[in-house]
């Protein structure tokens, strides 16, 4: 849904109610109450967030519902629009706590409003599963009821890194440049960090404003410095950005990759031809090997069963993935804590350990999954996106060195 002017005004007083009512207001069903981005930046992403949430309510439904000491309790999810707006997430959190009185929270997009709703949670003893806020930052706070099922943001880029030194062992610089926000910062530094570890020179790193509709300065520095790899950790339209004023620019490393973007489907739509030969960090793909105990057990079944209920997707972004393991991780909770009480669910979210669809999810003394490796995909000219890394489940080999844009 998209709003602008009066509805935008409108949006931002009243919020934008996304729920059946008579199923939240069921007392034999459980709501899951989230505030998640449906206008703004990353609305595109917020949408892979709903649509991962509602095919597993959707599933557990299916199967009969979620047992709980005795009583089965069907499932049902609340949301408002936080219109990408981390300030308006914790407002919305508050209400859904308060007002909606739904039982468990999910997390929006993004670890700038997961940072936000999380000190909500906390005060209220209301657990909640975040699928999309990577940013340690997040849990260095000492919180107890947030969770993160995903891979934490230093480790996004790793796999680049690793990718081009097997390939490539002459390979010796690398240029960042990232958003100013807490995930991307994360981001960027563990990407930094890394590729020292691994030998290679750090020539470059800055970050740029969010929301920055412009990089060219940036792109222009980094040109003039000839880096053998460039990564970019922003969101989905950073990416767009940065891929299209390089290629203006005439920036041409031997790779460039990015921590969010590549694998949506709206990259190569926007891009078409100039999206060859980028990589893209992964939190999942169809073509990891897992065997998960969940309804769809394979990361191959959970993309049939997904593109099913969503024929228009073209592929299917890492974050639909991730949010639809949240939800199940949540309500298997819940029925181990044979209670709906905060706290009890809490005890039980920390004690998750279990192979899914998704990859291995177990959490650490702060909530953290840091238990899940990330993987590399990249698009190839044949207009195709593949897994690439690590080699043990890579569909195609990586292209390499890119293509200069002047040779294509």
């Amino acid at each position: 849904m998209k709003r602008t002017g009066f509805f935008s005004a409108l949006a931002a007083s009243l919020a934008l109610i996304l729920a059946a009512p008579a199923e939240a207001a069921d007392p034999g069903t459980i709501v899951f109450g989230a505030a998640i981005s449906i206008t703004g930046k990353t609305a595109k992403e917020g949408e892979y967030t709903r649509d991962g949430y509602q095919i597993v309510i959707d599933k557990i439904n299916e199967m009969g519902g979620v047992k709980v000491a005795g009583k089965t309790y069907k499932v049902a999810l609340k949301f408002y629009d936080d219109e990408s707006k981390s300030e308006r997430t914790a407002q919305l959190v508050e209400k859904l706590i308060n007002e909606d009185k739904v039982n468990l929270i999910l997390g929006p997009y993004g670890s700038g409003p997961s940072g936000t709703a999380a000190p909500i949670c906390e005060k209220y003893k209301v657990p909640m599963v975040e699928a999309n806020g990577s940013a340690e930052s997040i849990f260095s706070k000492g919180y107890k009821y947030t969770f993160a099922v995903l891979s934490p943001a230093k480790l996004y880029l790793r796999g680049l890194i690793d990718l081009v030194k097997a390939k490539d062992p002459t390979a010796k610089t690398v240029a960042i440049l990232g958003e100013n926000e807490p995930f991307s910062k994360e981001v960027a530094q563990g990407a930094a960090d890394y590729a020292k570890e691994k030998g290679f020179d750090v020539i470059y790193h800055e970050l740029y404003p969010t929301n920055t509709q412009d990089v060219s300065s940036l792109l222009t520095n980094i040109k003039g410095k000839n880096p053998h790899v460039i990564l970019g950790s922003g969101h989905l339209q950073d990416s767009l950005l940065i891929v299209k004023q390089a290629k203006d620019l005439g920036v041409s490393p031997r790779a460039m990759g990015f921590s969010v973007g590549p694998s949506s489907p709206e990259f190569r739509e926007n891009l078409k031809g100039n999206a060859d030969y980028v990589y893209g960090a992964t939190q999942w793909t169809p073509a990891l090997r897992y065997e998960g105990t969940d309804p769809w057990k394979t990361p191959q079944a959970f993309a049939a069963a997904f593109t099913a209920k969503h024929p228009d997707y073209k592929s299917i972004p890492y974050q639909v993935a991730e949010s639809a393991a949240a939800v199940w991780i949540f309500a298997k909770a819940v029925e181990k804590a044979g209670s709906l009480d905060g706290p009890k669910v809490r005890d039980a979210v920390a004690a998750t350990d279990t192979m899914t669809f998704y990859g291995q999810i177990k959490f650490d003394s702060r909530g953290v999954n840091i238990y899940k490796p990330m993987a590399i995909e990249q698009l190839q000219p044949d207009g195709k996106k593949y897994t690439v890394w690590p080699a043990a489940v890579a569909e195609k080999a990586p292209l390499y060195p890119m293509a200069a844009w002047d040779k294509r």
